[in-house]
């Protein structure tokens, strides 16, 4: 009897404590409940919008005199604010069919103006990815009560791709006016309005006025002729990583006095996107940039800078980012005498599978010509991967630059070839063999093929006439996986291009250089 008591204690003292269990979480859950009321998609979407940076147009105001009241500081600036995240949500809206914020940007009736179209594209299976380069703003009208505002956004840079069912119908950029009213409601200026006042077919106008000039398809810098004739330059101790916590000037600059000394005229270096702040530049990377052109222009040598580097998005949502990144950058040192050229991206053309082709193709081409107006100095490129890819956006480009890592007995007569169609400028801009024999790749080059690689490089170089930068000074202990992945026999071949060892010893195909 006293065992089956003892049963029945056991069962209440279990039910009470799965009881206690249940009645906390339904307590917990209701809590969550209460604190997520409210909480709907449009306000989570406002949050992300306020506290991230993610569309970051060219915004200049023209005038903010306002004869009535006048306008307040931050007023100004929510104003701007609101009225960039309403394009942005709107064109989120086009390209992916969902209205998630437009709520809160946009007034009832300026939202019907936006749903009514998308639901038609939807069913048509039509999405637009668009995006705005720049806002030219003036304020025309402040209400006393601060509730309304009138403003005109003038020449208004816009780029389109349309779709329908994935399939590229038009690309398109315009300029266009706007006339836009916004109301205060909710902590929101939202628009009321937004009026297009007329458009038109984009004409860039660049100013070729430059430090350094393309003259009769040749480069000129200070008005004498310029052959580059230079290499691609990473520290020994920190490839890939140059700008980082490990950065050392001195050591940098031992490095340009032996590029100096073996003679060269010309290093290309390595801007990672991330790694430099994205669309907010850090100031400690570029005052390691300045001290790097500072002493290459003390050595007298000519700097190619590859800005981008491992950013791989292109899509046009993320374009006002890239361009607020490249504008604090090529602005800061539009006028330095080291610089040579802007490659905006290194081997674009190997992202074409995976990020497609035309996105990667038409954010290359607007980089160029924001480049070129935040710098009318210096020279813009692209280096492609492969000689094939080289004619690619050439109109957009001042020289064309491509990689070559093929059979070297092809090279030539592919040269020969591809420089017959092109009337600019062409820079071999990397090439190389490593020397890797060893384990991990038993049928590699020793040291010697490798120098007699580069001096039948030189050869053709020189018949040629052709601007150069090979790969690269140094070998290196270790590689990145993030560059060559983790297969270890890539690894040891990326470790062996250099023609200086790791103990600092001169390759014997250093000799083609100095020769």
């Amino acid at each position: 009897m006293s065992t089956w008591n003892k049963n029945i204690y056991r069962s209440v003292i279990l039910a009470s404590f799965l009881g206690i269990i249940i009645l906390m979480l339904f307590g917990i859950s209701q809590v969550l409940s209460y604190l997520n009321t409210g909480a709907d998609r449009s306000s989570m979407l406002h949050l992300k919008l306020e506290n991230n940076q993610v569309y970051l147009p060219k915004v200049i105001w023209k005038d903010t005199i306002n004869p009535g009241r006048p306008i307040e500081k931050q007023t100004l600036y929510d104003i701007e604010k609101d009225y960039l995240n309403a394009w942005y949500v709107r064109q989120v809206a086009y390209q992916t069919y969902d209205t998630l914020g437009v709520d809160d940007y946009y007034t009832t009736k300026a939202r019907q103006r936006i749903t009514e179209p998308i639901a038609v594209n939807k069913t048509n299976g039509v999405a637009i990815h668009s995006t705005t380069i720049n806002h030219n703003l003036l304020l025309d009208f402040y209400s006393a009560d601060g509730q309304l505002a009138v403003l005109t956004d003038k020449n208004v840079r816009e780029y389109q791709r349309i779709y329908k069912e994935d399939q590229l119908l038009l690309e398109t950029e315009i300029i266009s006016d706007y006339k836009v009213l916004l109301l205060l409601e909710d902590g929101f200026w939202r628009i009321r309005h937004l009026i297009k006042e007329e458009a038109q077919t984009i004409k860039d106008t660049i100013n070729t006025e430059r430090l350094v000039k393309i003259k009769e398809d040749k480069i000129y810098i200070e008005d004498s002729g310029f052959q580059i004739k230079g290499i691609n330059y990473y520290p020994q101790k920190t490839p890939w990583d140059m700008f980082g916590d490990d950065f050392d000037s001195n050591i940098i600059e031992q490095d340009f006095d032996i590029i100096k000394t073996i003679g060269l005229n010309t290093v290309r270096v390595f801007l990672q996107y991330e790694d430099f702040g994205k669309a907010t530049v850090k100031e400690e990377k570029l005052q390691k940039l300045q001290q790097v052109l500072d002493q290459a222009e003390a050595k007298n040598l000519k700097v190619v800078i590859t800005l981008f580097d491992f950013y791989g998005d292109y899509s046009v949502l993320d374009w006002t980012l890239t361009h607020r990144h490249a504008e604090q950058i090529v602005n800061r040192f539009r006028t330095h005498k080291a610089i040579v050229a802007w490659d905006i991206k290194n081997e674009p053309n190997l992202d074409f599978e995976s990020r497609g082709k035309e996105n990667v193709l038409a954010w290359l081409g607007e980089m160029a010509r924001q480049i070129k107006q935040f710098d009318p100095n210096h020279l813009v490129t692209i280096g492609w991967s492969d000689i094939e890819s080289a004619s690619l956006l050439m109109d957009e480009v001042d020289f064309v630059s491509f990689h070559y890592y093929e059979n070297i007995d092809d090279f030539e007569d592919l040269y020969v070839s591809m420089s017959s169609q092109i009337d600019k400028p062409i820079v071999l801009q990397e090439f190389g063999l490593s020397s890797s024999r060893g384990f991990w790749n038993p049928l590699g080059a020793s040291e010697k093929e490798q120098a007699e690689y580069y001096t039948q490089f030189r050869e053709i170089t020189q018949k040629q006439n052709i601007h150069y930068l090979f790969w690269t000074l140094y070998d290196f202990d270790n590689v990145p996986t993030d560059v060559a992945g983790n297969l270890p026999w890539r690894k040891h071949k990326q470790k062996y291009f250099g023609v200086i060892d790791v103990e600092g010893n001169r390759k014997e195909a250093s000799k083609f250089i100095r020769d």
